[in-house]
């Protein structure tokens, strides 16, 4: 017997009021992938992952976890599926008046009956896969940008997802930081088989390190599936190309 999909979006439409932000949404997302969710400012992403998360309800369609319906299930049920999923915001969402361990501890604290020891030492184990060990006491205000996302990285990962949702990875980064982190993330997929979503308009995450893809077009207000991203950059249709190359191709 096939084992379910990871994440399945079916027929979803997001909408305020009347104005239709992406329709008629359809793609998969295997066991394993770094999927990218990509286009430019205004298409959709950041709405599109509200509804990935639990934070808005698509208007029509629904978005499935291992073949359950995320939209459609009681409340308990839900947020048992939130629980499966790691969240790294854009912005990092650190609790700047809590130290780092604090910060990643929180989740656990909430939803575990672990004891403190053992929260401790989980805690110093994430902040070392990625490459924190040693700041525990330091508060967001200290930390450089990069080291924050690393932080929020670190959190997102603290009830050991099956799935972990990136948004905007690189913002803000300097190209070399970027790298690094790009790199964090392929090696957790590798370490812990994560399923990882990222929504992103970087090209340098989206070409580096993505292995499938879809493209919210702002135009049609729907998705345009593209598939391997390095692979689109040459054959891919023409507004995906046209987006991968910023305009010169």
């Amino acid at each position: 017997m096939a084992k379910p999909i990871p994440i399945e979006v079916r027929n979803l439409t997001m909408a305020y009021g009347g104005f239709v932000v992406q329709h008629d949404l359809n793609f998969s997302v295997n066991k394993g992938d770094i999927f990218v969710i990509m286009g430019g400012n205004g298409c959709g992403k950041s709405t599109l992952m509200r509804s990935l998360i639990g934070l808005q309800r698509p208007t029509e369609g629904t978005v499935l976890y291992d073949g359950i319906d995320f939209w459609n299930v009681d409340p308990d049920e839900h947020e048992r599926l939130k629980r499966r999923l790691g969240i790294m915001f854009q912005g990092g969402a650190m609790w700047s008046s809590l130290t780092l361990a604090e910060n990643v501890a929180l989740p656990l604290r909430e939803y575990t009956d672990l004891s403190s020891r053992l929260i401790d030492e989980i805690v110093s184990f994430k902040l070392g896969l990625v490459g924190l060990a040693g700041f525990e006491d330091f508060y967001p205000a200290e930390l450089s940008g990069g080291m924050k996302k690393r932080a929020g990285l670190a959190r997102a990962l603290a009830l050991d997802p099956d799935i972990l949702i990136i948004d905007e990875p690189s913002s803000g980064l300097d190209p070399l930081t970027a790298r690094r982190l790009d790199t964090l993330i392929v090696e957790l997929r590798e370490s812990f088989g994560t399923t990882i979503v990222l929504i992103t308009h970087e090209l340098a995450s989206i070409l580096g390190i993505g292995s499938n893809s879809v493209f919210l077009d702002t135009q049609t207000h729907t998705m345009i599936a593209t598939g391997n991203p390095k692979e689109a950059l040459h054959s891919g249709d023409p507004k995906v190309r046209h987006f991968l190359t910023r305009g010169e191709a």
